[in-house]
């Protein structure tokens, strides 16, 4: 593969030639071979690395995400995140994959296109207005190379919690495609690109054709479906991705549209304290949530107007669903909706604006506010120490589903402002160093507050722990393989169902789970097509005349870790613990009864070691 290994210190551009198997594989070689493990995760000399599959440009589709390799910020080891679409524009930037280190001594912007590199400056902010300020600026490359932008927002120069915002653009007409939208944000490589590298953003384009000529070979890809599959390729995909274009069974699609009916009470609710609520309870708010979060969405998305549309690649799955012009996702809108206290669907909508804008990740800032919400009702902050007007509802017990969404939205909005802004001395404090550090600090701060509450601070979060400072926070779901100690959480590298087993069972299904994704995102696919594609992989690469990739990849992610000093920590926080104990009481786990801490603490540990033995024997 080929890497353009930029200095935007010096302006130095080196191409370079690496044996690998996709942008995974690709990142780790470099990250290896600079031992960034010893680095600081913003030191200038820990690259950013992104860049796409060896399937781009043919007859498959669902191939065309852009993959972010960087020392994350919040676990302080190797993080993965994926953005869809953008490799279709990038395809033609004459590399494979883009490697970004040194600080640059100004805000700056990289135009890369045709196997040239371009350094300008560019003016941080909103992320949407980066994007079209950086089209403004730069037109012509726009409409020449048909190009996209990958861009940051203010977040990611004040917080730990940036993310990269990508929006497709019809570049000779200079319009947004808004609802085409996508983002790379669990783990901050927004945040590693402003605070580590003084960028603002990229522009990708050029010349639109496959790597490997033989993936746009459709009647070779037809036989090996038919030979492994026994259909052709596209009857397969339609049946594959039937959740997140339209299932007919349900009436919806979507994750935002599936996923509210078919979990209903399993739906983590006010910061996962649902899980303390009986299943009686449970139900009467998920009815809520139905008809208030989930019907106005689905009247006007599938009732009224099928307005659907895919990442920016030619894609039949169109799976971002829009309600009058926002991107509609379950993570996002769950974020600032029902976890953190608000049913009413209007509501959250300028909010997700609001983080996309900002330039945040939007999971770990439902977890942020839920956490301090819970924070100031529980006594342990005051409203004004967080910037907040008055106390959160944030007891479901005594909910006013109408009036406290409302306040909890308004009150929502002025955290998630104060935050990026660092407006107080508390927010700073987390925006500086993330929920699991400031937690302790807390801690240290108010002594009086933790016995007079009765709480810790790190009781009311729920995170995974990696060495002494790094955390990541779950996908919203109630699992426990999402907090169990595997080397790359807060995606789906793990068992992510609501189910619980022996800890040595958990830890082999979460394995296999994580090898199999981290093969979806070394090869740039969509994890929406990984039904099709991951029973063809092996045969796929083997079309491109390339290796597969081997366990070995999971391995190297894993050892990278243990180097860092960020291996899986056990559980600190009482919440994530009663996550796991709760779900096993609901499903009728008999052998485990977690009555004391030693029980959650054998689990873990016999997990771990469990994965570890299937990792490195």
């Amino acid at each position: 593969m080929i890497v353009f290994e930029i200095n935007v210190e010096s302006g130095e551009v080196r191409r370079r030639e690496l044996e690998s198997t996709g942008p995974l594989d690709l990142a780790l070689a470099i990250h290896k071979e600079r031992e960034t493990w010893r680095l600081d995760p913003l030191a200038p000399e820990a690259p950013v690395v992104f860049g796409m599959g060896p399937f781009v440009g043919g007859k498959l589709h669902g191939v065309h995400r852009l993959i972010f390799v960087f020392k994350s910020p919040q676990t302080k080891t190797l993080h993965v995140s994926a953005l869809g679409g953008a490799a279709y524009k990038a395809m033609g930037m004459g590399a494979h994959a883009v490697a970004i280190v040194g600080r640059a001594p100004r805000p700056t912007a990289l135009l890369i296109a045709g196997g040239e590199v371009k350094l300008a400056e560019a003016e941080p902010g909103d992320a949407y207005e980066v994007a079209r300020r950086l089209y403004a600026a730069h037109r012509e490359f726009f409409v020449e190379n048909d190009a996209r932008v990958l861009a940051v927002g203010p977040a990611a120069f004040t917080t730990y919690n940036g993310a990269v915002v990508s929006i497709d653009i019809d570049a000779k007409r200079g319009e947004f495609r808004l609802g085409a939208e996508d983002f790379a944000a669990r783990g901050g490589p927004g945040t590693a690109l402003a605070q580590g590298h003084n960028v603002v953003a990229v522009a990708v384009g050029g010349l639109k054709k496959p790597l490997y000529q033989k993936v746009a070979d459709a009647e070779a890809i037809n036989q090996i479906f038919k030979t492994k599959m026994g259909k052709p390729y596209l009857e397969v995909l339609n049946e594959k991705t039937v959740k997140y274009r339209y299932d007919p069974k349900m009436g919806t699609g979507g994750t935002f549209g599936v996923n509210y009916p078919h979990y209903r009470d399993l739906l983590p609710l006010f910061g996962y304290k649902s899980i303390y609520m009986t299943k009686e309870e449970r139900v009467k708010h998920a009815d809520l949530v139905l008809e208030l979060f989930w019907k106005p969405f689905q009247v006007e998305v599938f009732e009224k107007a099928r307005s659907w549309y895919n990442c920016g690649e030619p894609c039949p799955v169109v799976c971002k669903k829009v309600w009058r012009g926002k991107k509609v996702d379950y993570e996002s809108f769950h974020a600032v909706g029902p976890f953190i206290g608000n049913y009413i669907f209007q509501e959250a909508v300028p909010l997700v604006d609001k983080i996309d804008r900002l330039g945040l990740d939007a999971i770990e800032t439902g977890h942020l506010v839920a956490w301090l919400f819970d924070a100031v009702h529980a006594g342990l902050l005051k409203p004004e120490e967080v910037g907040l007007s008055d106390v959160p509802a944030f007891d479901p017990a005594a909910f006013k589903p109408v009036e406290d969404s409302r306040k909890n939205a308004k009150l929502a909005g002025e955290l998630i402002e104060g935050f990026v802004n660092n407006s107080t001395e508390v927010l700073a404090l987390v925006a500086r160093h993330g929920i699991r550090k400031a937690a302790r600090e807390l801690e240290r701060r108010h002594p009086d507050r933790v016995r007079a509450t009765g709480y810790r601070f790190r009781d009311l979060a729920v995170y995974a722990a990696y060495g002494t400072e790094g955390y990541m926070t779950p996908n919203f779901y109630w699992a426990p393989g999402l907090i169990g100690p595997m080397y790359i959480q807060g995606r789906y590298w793990t068992n992510y169902n609501p189910t619980f087993m022996p800890p040595e069972d958990f830890a082999k299904s979460s394995y296999e789970r994580a090898v199999a994704e981290a093969y979806i995102d070394n090869a740039g696919i969509c994890r929406f097509h990984r039904g099709w594609a991951e029973p063809v992989l092996k045969e796929l690469y083997t079309l491109a005349g390339l290796k597969p990739p081997t366990p070995q990849l999971y391995r190297d992610i894993a050892y990278y870790a243990k180097l860092a000093g960020a291996e899986p920590m056990p559980w600190e926080s009482k919440r994530a613990r009663d996550l796991v104990s709760t779900l096993a009481r609901e499903l009728g786990a008999k052998e485990w009864k977690f009555e004391d801490y030693d029980d959650y603490y054998e689990w873990w540990v016999r997990y771990k070691e469990a994965l570890d033995k299937l990792i490195f024997s």
